[in-house]
């Protein structure tokens, strides 16, 4: 790859990146500073962070660096004399004991002691400041800031001036993104260094890591496999001239309980605009042949007529879609018959209350028949017989743990959404934003989902999954930031989306 004269800017998402664990990013950092001369990292860190720092604040001339007792605050003070050298007015509070610093950041600190940077112990900036730089913790930081760290957290938050955090938000989990307590840096900026970290994307890592930008500092590390993959756009697909509408794949949806009508009628309708040839929409609400004047494509059938096996097992299937108690007493045909199967919804309920359907679901893997779930983190905590609060603590772990005791591939629905195979490859979206969060956005990807999984069903399920829900977020990414995406409407910007693609 070549080098670029800034660093690589992850977000908005435009392709796929490596995500490297703690453990393994200390692994290429161990390997990396063997093979350099003393310092070279940590020089290249702090130039990466100056060369940010005057890159997203172009007009700012000064900037407060809150440095903590590691390397993190090593690179903070190497930043601090690059900025003082551009003519900024730089102070840092070293919250640390300068006796007690690593090998690296004491050398640091000596060259911005000789450099004039002023240096102080209090955790709060002397007055206002332009840019704020947050090297307190990195990716070492296993607990939650205390004392002086923590309250230079608080007076980062309540900054006027824009923060950049290097490597990771300080109190943020690098691995999970969950917070190490009960505040972490809220920044307008990460600069994630070496490699990028899986917590940056998940949970609550993408509201405390604003724009995410990367810098590998030289160091090349094709030698360690990427712990998991953040998803990227799906690939240019040019549709051939022989292709018709049964070439194209069937697809079933089964949902649409009395009152919830609309659930499945969505995901029929975002089926059929991602692809699928022939859409059969089998409601549950006692209204089988009910036209939808919207879309007249769209083949409503009595579930009866159907879900009959040799229909099934051509087919892709979407069920659960507002299907209440009422799929319950079709799930039995579909787990055994179905071709490829997507799972949403009421039909994850009803699994996760009953045992023996849970032991037909895994017993498709052993069938050769793909599955994929598309859980929000409470049907997570369902299935998965624990509390909501459990499931998002960890969610790449509990994500592949689902995946691997279904034998299905599961899409966690949530900021970050993580996507997970059986046998525990997982990636995280970077895609989508809370315009989402309103009735029926879930039932548009499960149907989408079902409508690319008709056209290309021999496809990797993990794949499918990964380009359904990149689409699905970059839909509301297009829009206003401050008017939620109805779900009908998420649709029509899905076919955009996808136009643009292609």
């Amino acid at each position: 790859m070549t080098r670029p004269s800034l660093p690589w800017a992850v977000l908005p998402s435009v392709r796929a990146w490596p995500l490297h664990n703690a453990l393994a990013t200390r692994g290429i950092e161990a390997r990396a500073i063997a093979d350099a001369p003393p310092h070279a990292l940590m020089q290249r860190a702090g130039l990466a962070v100056a060369r940010l720092a005057l890159a997203v604040a172009p007009t700012a001339r000064s900037a407060w660096i809150a440095a903590g007792p590691g390397n993190n605050g090593g690179d903070g003070l190497v930043a601090a004399v690059h900025l003082r050298a551009a003519g900024w007015r730089v102070s840092v509070s070293l919250l640390a004991d300068p006796l007690r610093l690593p090998f690296d950041a004491a050398w640091a600190l000596d060259q911005a002691r000789a450099a004039g940077v002023a240096i102080s112990a209090d955790p709060a900036p002397s007055g206002p400041v332009d840019l704020a730089i947050d090297a307190l913790l990195g990716l070492g930081s296993s607990r939650a800031p205390s004392g002086d760290l923590a309250v230079a957290v608080g007076r980062l938050n309540s900054l006027a001036s824009p923060v950049l955090s290097i490597d990771l938000p300080t109190g943020l989990c690098g691995d999970r993104g969950r917070l190490l307590g009960d505040e972490a840096v809220r920044a307008e900026h990460t600069l994630s260094l070496l490699t990028l970290k899986p917590g940056l994307f998940t949970a609550q890592g993408r509201d405390h890591a604003g724009r995410v930008w990367w810098d590998d500092l030289s160091v090349e590390a094709s030698d360690a496999p990427p712990t998991a993959t953040l998803v990227g756009p799906p690939p240019r697909r040019v549709p051939l001239h022989s292709r018709h509408k049964g070439s194209q794949g069937d697809l079933i949806v089964l949902g649409g309980a009395p009152g919830m009508g609309g659930a499945a009628l969505l995901a029929a309708r975002a089926g059929l605009a991602a692809g699928a040839g022939r859409v059969y929409l089998a409601r549950l609400d006692g209204n089988p042949a009910d036209i939808d004047p919207a879309r007249p494509e769209l083949m409503p059938r009595a579930p009866a007529d159907i879900l009959v096996p040799a229909s099934l097992a051509s087919s892709t299937v979407v069920c659960g879609c507002g299907g209440g108690v009422a799929v319950r007493q079709w799930l039995p045909r579909v787990l055994h018959h179905a071709a490829r199967l997507v799972l949403d919804a009421d039909a994850l309920n009803a699994i996760s209350e009953d045992s023996g359907l849970e032991a037909m679901l895994r017993q498709r893997a052993g069938r050769r028949l793909p599955t994929v779930l598309t859980p929000h983190p409470l049907e997570a905590a369902r299935l998965l017989r624990t509390e909501t609060g459990a499931v998002q603590f960890d969610r790449p772990s509990n994500a592949v743990a689902m995946a691997a005791r279904l034998g299905c591939h599961v899409v966690l629905k949530g900021s970050g959404t993580l996507l997970a195979s059986p046998e525990g490859i997982w990636c995280i979206n970077p895609t989508g934003n809370a315009r989402l969060a309103t009735a029926g956005t879930g039932d548009v990807l499960a149907g989408w989902l079902g409508g690319l999984w008709a056209t290309q069903p021999d496809a990797a399920p993990l794949h499918l999954a990964g380009q359904a829900v990149w689409q699905h977020g970059r839909a509301a990414e297009d829009g206003p930031a401050d008017r939620p995406m109805r779900a009908a409407d998420l649709i029509e910007a899905m076919v955009g989306t996808s136009a643009v693609l292609a």
